[in-house]
């Protein structure tokens, strides 16, 4: 299996020719450097990226599909959503993806008898589809660990205090009504 470092573009990268995966699983350890963990901070609007990392295993999955199963382990920092203070937080998925080639039958939706989709909620997600001769792995390793980072962190101990209004401030406030009262009809 031969792979390309970095693609233009793309915040994290990791090229599998599909061509060169075999039936026998490879093993592959795939790390953002610095640069990339730039750029993923700016993507996921991030203060930073601390790590992303992702041991996969890649094979051949059926005639021409190729299957991704692995983990994903990271550490990004985000700004706590009471106090702005920075917050360390982890990602942990895991990946189990399959890619087929662009038209592949196996790509296809199932619909019953009335023209509605079959999908199983629980069941395996549909195959991705691949165009060309090319899976970018690192961008589903940046893609899963996207989906674990948490949208409202918050620092170890902090809660939100909501405002309420005293009765009083509510009570100084005119009515939007208030400017009809003096209003007659001719």
């Amino acid at each position: 299996m031969t792979s390309s470092n970095k693609k233009d573009g793309n915040e994290f990268s990791y090229l599998v020719k599909v061509g060169h995966v075999s039936a026998n699983p490879v093993q592959v350890h795939v790390e953002a450097d610095e640069r990339e963990r730039a750029g993923l901070a700016e993507l996921w609007k991030v203060e930073g990226v601390n790590r992303l990392a992702a041991d996969l295993q890649i094979a051949r999955w059926k005639k021409d599909g190729v299957r991704i199963k692995g983990h994903v382990s990271g550490e990004v920092v985000q700004a706590c959503v009471v106090t702005l203070e920075p917050v360390v937080t982890t990602i942990e998925q895991e990946i189990d993806q399959i890619f087929v080639p662009e038209g592949s039958k196996l790509a296809r939706i199932v619909l019953d008898g009335a023209g509605e989709m079959v999908l199983d909620p629980d069941g395996p997600d549909l195959p991705e589809q691949f165009t060309g001769d090319t899976i970018d792995a690192g961008a589903l390793v940046a893609e899963f660990a996207a989906l674990d980072i948490d949208p409202y962190p918050k620092k170890a101990g902090v809660t939100f205090k909501e405002h309420i209004e005293s009765r009083d401030e509510a009570e100084k406030k005119p009515s939007p009504f208030a400017v009809l009262k003096d209003w007659k009809k001719d």
